[in-house]
Order: C-alpha cells, then sequence, then structure tokens
C-alpha cells in the first residue's frame, strides 16, 4: 500500500527526474562559488544516498546514513542520476512502511555505535524534509547558472496541497 508518505517522497523524487531532463551534463556538474562550490550534482548525490542508506536499512533493519558510497558517477552524470531517482521511487512503491528500524546516530563518534530507534514512516518523512532543503540549494545554484527551474521544484507536497487548496477555495 502506497501511504501518504511514500506518496510524497516518489513526488520528490520526480521533482528531481523533472530537472535533471532539462538541464545539461555541465551545469548540473558545475561548481558554484557562490553556494560553497557546491554542484547540482553535489546535492543531488547527497540525496540520492540517502535514499539508498534508508533502502538498505529497511532490509537489514539498521540505518547508517554516514556509511554512504559517495559515488562519483552519481554527482557527474545527469543521466545516472536520473536513473537511480526513478529506481529509488520503484523500490519506494513497493515498500512495507509499517516496521521498526535501528538508525546511527550523525553525532555518535566513528568509532562508536550509538542507535536510535524509529520506523519507516519516520524516516521517510526525515527524507522528505532533507531532499526538500537540498532542493532548495539546487535551486539557487540552477537559478545563477542561468536555468529555469520546473513549475514547484524545491516545494513540499504539503506547501502544494495547501496553496492547491487555497487557489480552489478562491475559484468559489
Amino acid at each position: 500500500m502506497i501511504t501518504p508518505s511514500i506518496r510524497d517522497n516518489v513526488a520528490a523524487l520526480r521533482q528531481g527526474s523533472e530537472l535533471l531532463a532539462g538541464l545539461s551534463a555541465e551545469l548540473y556538474a558545475q561548481r558554484t562559488p557562490a553556494c560553497f562550490n557546491s554542484s547540482t550534482g553535489g546535492h543531488l548525490r547527497h540525496v540520492i544516498e540517502h535514499y539508498l542508506s534508508f533502502l538498505q536499512g529497511t532490509e537489514t533493519g539498521e540505518i547508517d546514513y554516514e556509511a554512504r558510497a559517495r559515488d562519483p558517477l552519481i554527482e557527474k552524470d545527469p543521466g545516472y542520476a536520473a536513473a537511480q531517482l526513478e529506481a529509488i521511487g520503484e523500490r519506494l512503491e513497493r515498500l512495507e512502511a509499517d516496521r521498526a528500524l535501528r538508525v546511527r546516530a550523525e553525532c555518535a563518534p566513528a568509532d562508536t555505535t550509538t542507535w536510535g530507534v524509529s520506523s519507516v514512516v519516520r524516516e521517510l518523512e526525515f527524507l522528505l524534509s532533507h531532499t526538500i532543503h537540498h532542493y532548495a540549494l539546487i535551486g539557487v545554484i540552477c537559478q545563477l547558472g542561468g536555468q529555469k527551474l520546473p513549475k514547484d521544484f524545491g516545494m513540499a507536497p504539503s506547501t502544494l496541497r495547501y496553496l492547491q487548496s487555497q487557489a480552489a477555495a478562491c475559484a468559489h
């Protein structure tokens, strides 16, 4: 069953795919000094790898967001990144959302293993917020590079629903 959390995460991933469809490989990989010398590809790699860590954790019962692959191909190749987004969305749509998980605390020293208790739904909420945060940075990078953003890019699904409800109320 596709829960609201899964639906909203899949919608956010589709926003990323839509952006990539209109983005040149050069702009995707270009570093932007005004944004901490980061790139769209770097932010999207970070987002994708958090989802991959999450999905691996749903199989093992333990998520360690710090143990990411840091795959440079995701950061450099927008086609490869788009394929990753699509595959993640498909996996999310098949996910069982009613499950407890353990998550490694990011503030724990590297030589320790401090774990917290979480759930699939809670981690999906984290991933959505994390993704929207990075999309905001991606949006700034793209605009500084002269790239037009897709309509509603980087807006949280709850914000989009609110705006739609307000537009509908005004239409009546």
